[in-house]
């Protein structure tokens, strides 16, 4: 069934189907043309995919993302930032990247983090005199970190996929990653700021006027405290943090900042729902997918093949890199996720690497495809959003990306960046 199952979703793929289509479509074709098995089993295995309790926390975390960005928690969350950083050199820019890893612990999406904030921070960076697809660029570097910073959905897929890390270890791995991407970004847009003459702002704000901002922006933050903490401390599981997300977004909406009102929420619901039906649908036929290479013993034949080169646990994880990152430039991370880790994660774990140093390596590289092309999501979310050509954002993304590939290979040689805190947490 190989044969047929590979060819077809690359031909899918090129022909400019959804992943979730060409992914459903390979399989029945691979069980059509290649095998006596009933064609029933791909509905079967894509609702297997789908029967899950936490899984239940993906379109709930979408939901309080849409709420929050809804009840006017960007604009808080973006004069928070650019109060501490809008004043130094390529200031608009350290808000963008600032503003983003803030929201990222709010929606656990990336590309929620690129159309919400982002798409604000490039209209405002074009005001202060930035150039408009710089701006897009960094929205884009910056925002990959969305799925990294908890809570994540990509973490709570990975989780699913393999037994040896929880949802609550991964959390805990992200943070000192997404705070490294975070320094990245705002390094390599101070030395482009400098070199382009971007300034920052005139004036920094008063004492008065930066706690009353703060004060604002402090029932947003909030959420990150509750939901992380509430985890870590076993008030309630991811699930449950999920639904909890979504009423207390609801509160700071209609109660709080008084910016979101009933007749809003209809149309935040659809557009809830449309983002988490597609998230969904590719798990169901990365579900069915993965069943056909476990059938034909892919994985199996791999890990033997790997094993056999008797790599060392270093140049394991150099070879994954390289893998995934090629692999992330034609596939978004979840099929990417729900694909290779049933492959690679044994492999790793045979070879004595950490599961949550092995998990953050995994993530934040296929995270980086969403910023690559040519199927990059976020290129195209901005590029949407700011009405942008692809070509001109692109032209600006390599000094991002070279940063991002430094913190990859810190995150590959320094495990400790990935394993301190679940040790220090007992997780």
């Amino acid at each position: 069934m190989a044969e047929i199952l590979f060819p077809a979703l690359f031909l899918l793929m090129a022909l400019g189907l959804p992943v979730a289509f060409a992914m459903a479509i390979s399989v029945f074709l691979a069980l059509s043309l290649g095998s006596s098995y009933p064609k029933i089993v791909v509905v079967k295995e894509m609702f297997a995919g789908l029967d899950s309790f936490p899984l239940l926390a993906v379109p709930f975390f979408v939901l309080a993302a849409e709420l929050m960005t809804g009840g006017a928690i960007t604009h808080h969350l973006l004069r928070f930032a650019s109060q501490f950083v809008g004043h130094l050199r390529g200031g608009l820019g350290h808000a963008n990247v600032i503003s983003s890893t803030l929201f990222a612990g709010i929606s656990g999406s990336a590309l929620a983090d690129a159309a919400g904030p982002g798409a604000m921070m490039v209209r405002m960076m074009e005001k202060g005199g930035y150039d408009r697809a710089y701006a897009g660029a960094l929205t884009i570097s910056s925002a990959v970190v969305g799925p990294i910073i908890p809570p994540s959905i990509t973490m709570i897929i990975y989780a699913m996929q393999d037994q040896q890390v929880s949802v609550v270890s991964l959390f805990m791995a992200g943070i000192l990653p997404g705070l490294l991407i975070t320094a990245a970004m705002l390094a390599t847009n101070a030395i482009m700021s400098a070199r382009r003459g971007y300034r920052g702002a005139d004036t920094r704000p008063g004492a008065g006027e930066m706690l009353r901002t703060s004060a604002m922006a402090l029932p947003a933050l909030m959420l990150i405290v509750l939901v992380v903490g509430g985890i870590r401390f076993g008030i309630f599981t991811p699930t449950e943090a999920s639904v909890i997300a979504v009423f207390y977004a609801l509160t700071c909406g209609m109660f709080i900042y008084r910016s979101l009102r009933l007749r809003d929420l209809p149309e935040i619901i659809l557009r809830a729902a449309l983002v988490s039906s597609a998230v969904l649908l590719i798990l169901g036929a990365a579900r069915a997918f993965a069943w056909v290479l476990i059938i034909e013993g892919i994985p199996q034949d791999l890990a033997a093949t790997i094993i056999g080169w008797d790599l060392s646990p270093v140049m394991f994880l150099l070879a994954v890199n390289v893998l995934l990152l090629l692999f992330g430039l034609f596939m978004d991370p979840l099929p990417g996720v729900l694909i290779l880790v049933p492959i690679l994660a044994p492999i790793s774990h045979a070879l004595g690497i950490d599961p949550n140093h092995f998990a953050i390596v995994v993530i934040v590289n296929l995270t980086m495809g969403l910023a690559t092309p040519p199927v990059g999501a976020l290129i195209f979310v901005v590029s949407g959003a700011t009405q942008m050509r692809p070509a001109a954002l692109v032209r600006e993304l390599p000094p991002f990306f070279l940063a991002s590939i430094a913190v990859l290979l810190l995150l590959t040689f320094i495990p400790a960046l990935s394993t301190w805190l679940p040790q220090v947490s007992g997780l």
